[in-house]
């Protein structure tokens, strides 16, 4: 059994996949769910239900406004009690739909039965319009409306179809749980994206610290045609579109450019599974599996989750926040966000809720860059990080774009690299933010 990784850069950072035997468990439905209107990368979607109206679980309640865009549906039956805004996770106010439950009526399309679907007879085409219809996003965390990267470009051709099941956040095992718990879907899954690809070399990527999902999928698999399991060195962050490429397919996916320039496709697990429930089963999208973890809790787990469900709720499920609670984050350690509100509901990108004790939380006090050059070393990306610092405190955007400042992937590699505990990341990101504001200001108006 070969073990492959990318070349540049990467870090190993301590696991805590303390909930990696953990099985998945049913989350139970709450009184008041809310729903944010936008819940993916690209154009908003538009809020398709008023106050007063009465929705079934699957139902849509707001639409795509454009290509990159996404629908959304209910989780809940119940009554639309207002259109508002809502705090999220990042202490933004949000367009949002508030929903009181009513009992648990479904649309009568979907299949609620737990008998597996294996034919699938769709054309590529039709496979792509339920993707789209579904409100399938990248359940990886960057929720990329997943029938635009099926839709390949005229002139591009995808060669590869790989399947990321890495998973390389530390504490996150919704992926694994995933694999564990429902390998056969999840198979028929990616032989449907396949399938909207042409029929692509297919390539599933685990790391091997999840050696129970590597040998059971590759014993399943051997029921289905074209689809290989590849085992992958540990090494964070290879669940990145590029790295995971180039661990895979030894193909580099140049600044600037897209994995479907070099051919590749990439989904994640998750959404496999909900292209599965999708298109087998007639079932949107509208819940997902939640990793609730941390040193602390007393009852951490993984559990199928509706979207809506307020985060508060997910935490009293793991015994409520210690005593000792510094930050609660949503995502892994390395590139989750701190919550500004527990409150926010879980959306279709909320892969884990993480809650660190003060003492893994607080930032050690900065001090003096000593060139050691241990954030160049550990970036996967090639950048130099302590460059890219300095620059992201000033105001020069045409230098940080010179010094390739938005092939940055925002990984943590740099910062838990740095001796000097300097925030090396932050100033990154405002760096990038700033460079790809002047990008925008530049780019000719349509």
């Amino acid at each position: 059994m070969q073990f492959k990784t990318f070349r540049m850069g990467g870090v190993h950072p301590p696991e805590g996949k303390i909930t990696s035997g953990k099985a998945i468990e049913t989350f139970p439905i709450g009184t008041e769910m809310v729903f944010m209107a936008s819940q993916h990368l690209g154009a908003p979607s538009e809020v398709l239900v008023a106050k007063g109206d009465k929705v079934l679980v699957g139902q849509p309640i707001a639409k795509a406004t454009g290509f990159v865009s996404a629908q959304l549906h209910s989780s809940v039956s119940g009554t639309v009690t207002k259109i508002d805004k809502v705090v999220d996770a990042s202490g933004y106010p949000k367009p949002a739909i508030y929903i009181t439950v009513e009992g648990d009526e479904w649309m009568p399309e979907i299949d609620r039965s737990e008998t597996l679907v294996r034919e699938c007879n769709l054309d590529p085409k039709a496979i792509i319009d339920l993707v789209s219809q579904a409100g399938i996003v990248g359940m990886g965390g960057a929720t990329f409306p997943a029938h635009v990267k099926l839709s390949v470009p005229p002139g591009k051709t995808a060669e590869y179809l790989i399947i990321n099941g890495v998973e390389c956040e530390p504490f996150l095992t919704s992926d694994h749980r995933l694999m564990l718990e429902k390998p056969e879907e999840l198979l028929v899954g990616i032989s449907i994206l396949r399938k909207a690809l042409g029929n692509p070399k297919t390539v599933v990527g685990i790391e091997r610290n999840k050696m129970d999902a590597i040998n059971l999928l590759i014993e399943k698999a051997k029921n289905f045609e074209g689809i290989e399991i590849q085992p992958l060195i540990v090494k964070y962050p290879q669940g990145g579109e590029k790295q995971l490429i180039e661990a895979v397919t030894k193909r580099e996916v140049p600044a600037g450019k897209l994995p479907i320039d070099v051919g590749c496709v990439v989904q994640n697990v998750g959404t496999a599974f909900a292209v599965y429930e999708a298109v087998q089963k007639h079932k949107p999208l509208f819940e997902r599996v939640v990793t609730v973890t941390g040193p602390s809790l007393t009852q951490p787990g993984n559990f199928m989750v509706r979207v809506g469900t307020p985060i508060s709720k997910l935490l009293e499920a793991a015994g409520g926040l210690p005593e000792d609670t510094g930050k609660v984050i949503s995502g892994g350690p390395m590139m989750g966000k701190a919550l500004k509100n527990i409150d926010a509901p879980v959306t279709k990108g909320t892969s884990g809720i993480l809650v660190l004790p003060k003492k893994l939380a607080e930032r050690k006090t900065p001090d003096s860059c000593i060139r050691c050059s241990k954030c160049s070393q550990g970036c996967p990306m090639g950048l130099e990080p302590w460059l890219l610092y300095k620059l992201g405190q000033g105001s020069d955007t045409e230098w940080m774009e010179r010094e390739d400042i938005m092939s940055c992937i925002e990984c943590g590699c740099c910062s838990f690299t740095c001796p000097a505990n300097l925030p090396l990341l932050d100033y990154i990101r405002l760096g990038k933010g700033m460079t790809g504001a002047m990008i925008r200001a530049r780019a000719p108006k349509k």
